[in-house]
């Protein structure tokens, strides 16, 4: 009971077969869930780095508290 006999292993073979094996629709559907998750990553990755980009430029924008101060004083001596 503890082991596996022929029949085991050629059900599991015959499954692996089918599922990876060949030109059959079942290898082409998981070739192309491969491809979408890999496109799904991909998008993930642009996602953030234009969220990390943006923030970048919100700190570096020219409306800071500085610059606004020295508008007031611009404004104050004109």
């Amino acid at each position: 009971m503890g082991t596996f006999s022929i029949w085991h292993w050629l059900v599991v073979l015959a499954v692996v077969l089918v599922l990876f094996g060949g030109k059959g629709k079942i290898s082409s559907l998981m070739g192309d869930f491969g491809k979408g998750l890999k496109s799904f990553k991909k998008g993930i990755k642009d996602d953030e780095a234009i969220a990390d980009n943006k923030s970048e430029f919100s700190a570096e924008s020219p409306d800071s508290d500085a610059t606004k101060e020295e508008d007031k004083k611009t404004a104050e001596q004109a």
